[in-house]
């Protein structure tokens, strides 16, 4: 039988764990963004800025009222913001965390098998 046990202090460094209410958010975003085509979506918005609704489901070839859906989720997950312009809603990543966390994920994911 092994020993699990650590050989560092205990104690040492207090660990500072996130509420239970901050958790189910990050929770809910990391479920928003765990379809591929609603990352695809982030990933787009995350390069190319803020974009109509017609732009985003020509590029994904996909009808306009798909792509309402997945910004309507990815929306209520925070993750995306949307601006009127006349008769145009643009949408855009709510923030530059956002993009952060789409890259790192489609950064770890391109590396390949882990151990």
């Amino acid at each position: 039988m092994t020993d699990d046990r650590c050989d560092h202090e205990h104690g040492a460094r207090p660990l500072t764990l996130s509420s239970d209410g901050v958790l189910e958010r990050g929770a809910a975003m990391l479920r928003a963004m765990g379809d591929p085509s609603r990352l695809r979506l982030l990933e787009r918005l995350s390069a190319g800025g803020a974009h109509c609704v017609s732009e985003l489901a020509d590029a994904a070839g996909v009808g306009m009222s798909t792509v309402s859906q997945r910004l309507r989720l990815l929306r209520d997950a925070h993750l995306v913001r949307r601006r009127r312009e006349g008769k145009h809603v643009y949408y855009e990543l709510a923030d530059d965390h956002v993009g952060e966390l789409v890259r790192a994920a489609l950064d770890h994911a391109a590396e390949g098998s882990h151990a």
